[in-house]
């Protein structure tokens, strides 16, 4: 507990007062859309360039309209892989965001804990199997890892997202981590 507090004092949330009036804006859209400022926002304001860079990259990723992932597998993609990096924030965060994307209230707790039983298509535990061995030894990954994936339907643009889903959060997992954001309360009970 008094780590805790420790790690709080070293890395507060931010207030919208504190903060660039570009990221201030963002913000206070995504606290009219949903209701609250995500803590995640808050923790990573305190350093505006960097804020600015990961949410354009993120938003390269996850809003990417001409991508063949659909929004909800790379929810899937986000919550597997946030679990092997034991990231409490994200697993829980884009949990909720996944119940919503996908309209099934249970599946974000099937993937966090075994996707392989989550009743998933083919193609989409090829994703997550893929992603899930980028997350825990990208070195390691073969070509015919890849050519598998691929053979359920993937494409070569396809793969390049998965990996790079899995990366980005991988980043993500350890900022949360180091920071010890915790996710809003909000989250537990959204998309159930």
């Amino acid at each position: 507990m008094l780590e805790d507090n420790i790690t709080r004092e070293m890395f507060p949330l931010m207030r919208l007062s504190e903060m660039p009036q570009d990221i201030a804006e963002r913000i206070q859209s995504v606290q009219d859309k949903s209701g609250f400022i995500p803590n995640i926002f808050s923790v990573l304001a305190r350093r505006p360039d960097e804020f600015r860079a990961f949410f354009a990259y993120h938003d390269a990723l996850m809003d990417n309209p001409s991508s063949n992932l659909s929004k909800a597998e790379k929810e899937m993609i986000v919550v597997a892989t946030s679990a092997i990096n034991d990231c409490q924030y994200c697993v829980i965060a884009h949990g909720a965001i996944l119940r919503i994307r996908a309209k099934n209230p249970l599946i974000a707790d099937q993937v966090a804990v075994n996707f392989r039983k989550a009743g998933l298509s083919e193609k989409q535990l090829a994703m997550l199997t893929l992603a899930c061995r980028f997350a825990e030894s990208s070195g390691q990954v073969s070509d015919e890892e890849i050519l598998e994936a691929k053979e359920t339907g993937w494409m070569d643009e396809d793969i390049w997202d998965i990996g790079a889903i899995t990366a980005f959060f991988a980043m993500s997992n350890r900022l949360a981590n180091m920071a010890s954001v915790k996710p809003n309360a909000e989250f537990y009970s959204m998309g159930r």
